[in-house]
């Protein structure tokens, strides 16, 4: 991935295309409240997938130590919001990708900076479910 002057990769370019994408459907509602426990819809849903990439320069039991005393796994993911996935990647970290609705992406985010940041570094992506497209692709093209 092509890296910039600061050496990040451009996720902060994705982040604020969402964010875009996200505003420029609310109109003068740029600040609505979190709607509590809406459900994801077909008309209202997201998924993000979320890197929480370990500080490797701690050990592990001081990274758990650390999520465990600022109420990490209390507080994620919120009530109401599905977890589509959620893996360990070796080397990496934890990723977990949530469908939500797009009201809730504050939330979301602020549960993660109350109460993962320290013990990890976070990366957000705008993610969609390409599964069924990608299986009938694959199964046309071996007609």
């Amino acid at each position: 991935m092509k890296r910039g002057r600061n050496g990040r990769n451009g996720s902060w370019m994705t982040i604020a295309a969402l964010a875009a994408a996200l505003l420029s459907g609310t109109g003068a509602q740029g600040q609505t409240t979190p709607t509590g426990n809406a459900a994801p819809t077909s008309d209202n849903a997201i998924m993000v997938t979320i890197f929480f990439k370990h500080d490797q320069s701690r050990p592990l039991s001081e990274l758990n130590a650390q999520l465990e005393r600022q109420g990490f796994y209390k507080a994620f993911p919120p009530e109401g919001v599905e977890v589509v996935s959620w893996y360990v990647m070796m080397g990496v970290g934890q990723v977990v990708t949530l469908r939500l609705p797009a009201s809730r992406l504050r939330e979301v985010n602020r549960v993660i900076e109350n109460s993962a940041w320290g013990a990890y570094h976070t990366e957000f992506y705008p993610t969609y479910d390409y599964k069924a497209v990608g299986i009938g692709n694959h199964e046309k093209a071996k007609q």
